[in-house]
């Protein structure tokens, strides 16, 4: 668990950096907005969660229940938004096949961020969620592919395999982490 709460520590920090620096925005829709521009409308986000918790979030027992309630109020509070004073974007090149990350901002302050890798095996999508400028909740999906991207028929054959790449056959893995105080709280895996 600590290998993973260094894990979400190090890849926020990399994602708060990279959003504060100027000049290394790719599509920047307004920027750091000051309090005079005008709110971008929020694109529909194909990522967007409609609640942060599954039925198994709560097998460890009731006595989480008051502690999570903050993150899934936070969690509510921050998918209602739909006028954002700045998103900026910022391109990756963490993975082979690159990936962005969208900083959510509203009146100046960092709500979410959300980030998108892909590579030749793989697609990570990721949510994080700040409450007073600390992570409380990350939601990670991963669509595993069965076959890298370039792997067609031709590629099957040739190595006399039984399968091409196809999405539909991805394993999807989703994590769920909750935080309290910068503190892992609690992690739900599949």
């Amino acid at each position: 668990m600590k290998n993973r709460l260094t894990y979400y520590a190090l890849t926020f920090l990399t994602f708060l950096a990279a959003g504060c620096g100027t000049g290394n925005t790719k599509g920047s829709q307004t920027g750091t907005a000051p309090s005079s521009v005008q709110p971008v409308s929020l694109q529909q986000d194909t990522f967007r969660l409609q609640e942060p918790f599954n039925e198994e979030d709560m097998l460890t027992g009731d006595y989480l229940t008051d502690r999570l309630q903050a993150v899934r109020d936070n969690f509510k509070r921050i998918n209602a938004i739909r006028n954002w004073t700045a998103i900026d974007t910022v391109a990756l090149s963490e993975s082979t096949e690159g990936g962005e990350a969208r900083y959510y901002y509203r009146n100046g302050q960092l709500e979410k961020i959300v980030a998108r890798y892909y590579g030749e095996t793989f697609r990570l999508r990721a949510a994080y969620y700040l409450l007073d400028g600390q992570l409380s909740f990350v939601f990670e999906k991963r669509h595993q592919y069965n076959r890298p991207l370039y792997y067609d028929t031709i590629a099957m054959q040739e190595n006399n395999d039984t399968e091409a790449f196809d999405f539909n056959q991805s394993a999807i893995i989703e994590d769920r982490s909750y935080f309290e105080n910068g503190q892992l709280l609690h992690q739900v895996n599949n």
